[in-house]
């Protein structure tokens, strides 16, 4: 794990390369936020986030969270970014503030049943597969409008954006068309049903200039960050 003067550092070099892109897009920077992904670091990750001021982090399992959140649970926000089993959801409503990642009908409705539940309104984000990469998650296009709909018929459950995660590509065109197809579909989504959808989270630290060029409004971020993920994460 870096030292928290090194953090500082990447922070302040990835907020320099946010409003370089915002500026060649004409975007405000302020449009624009940084998502830190502590996935596989230590808890001093999630401390050394808070310490900078970021309001919340993203992680991907769910059970790594469980095991290592602690009294931190309350102090910031914890956005589930990675794919969510549907018998894991219970933990979810918990430990997490936001799910990103959901992606199939039979999610919408156990997080829907749960929130229920546990008396609680779920801010979510439909993922979707733009970059139809048959290794990624995610809803396609064409199922839109019904998974919007759905959602839209839950009481217990707000949708506040889209997501999405690019195919791995040497070609950054492949990425940044991904990223363009899911602004193109937010954009009509709006539109056809009248809501007002605000976040399009999209865009990782090796792709995050072309994911602001088309219009993301939460880059996640790890590496650029905290340096290389350890080998073994907690799992």
């Amino acid at each position: 794990m870096i030292e928290y003067l090194a953090f500082e550092e990447n922070c302040r070099a990835l907020q320099q390369r946010l409003e370089e892109a915002a500026l060649i897009a004409g975007r405000d920077p302020a449009s624009i936020r940084i998502l830190p992904v502590t996935k596989t670091f230590p808890i001093e990750a999630v401390e050394y986030c808070r310490r900078f001021g970021f309001s919340s982090v993203g992680e991907n399992r769910v059970q790594e969270v469980v095991g290592k959140q602690g009294d931190l649970r309350d102090k910031i926000e914890w956005e589930l970014i990675g794919h969510l089993q549907t018998n894991k959801a219970k933990l979810v409503i918990k430990h997490f503030d936001r799910v990103q990642s959901v992606d199939s009908s039979k999610l919408i409705d156990k997080l829907q049943r749960l929130a229920c539940e546990h008396g609680k309104m779920l801010p979510i984000m439909l993922q979707f597969n733009t970059g139809e990469d048959p290794n990624k998650y995610g809803f396609s296009s064409a199922l839109a409008d019904a998974a919007v709909e759905q959602v839209l018929k839950c009481d217990h459950l707000k949708l506040e954006g889209f997501m999405t995660i690019a195919p791995l590509d040497d070609d950054p065109n492949i990425a940044r068309k991904a990223f363009a197809t899911l602004r193109e579909l937010m954009d009509r989504i709006k539109r056809d049903f009248g809501i007002d959808l605000r976040e399009l989270s999209m865009g990782m630290s090796g792709d995050l200039e072309n994911a602001i060029l088309e219009g993301s409004t939460c880059i996640r971020v790890g590496s650029a960050l905290f340096g290389p993920r350890p080998k073994s994460g907690l799992i």
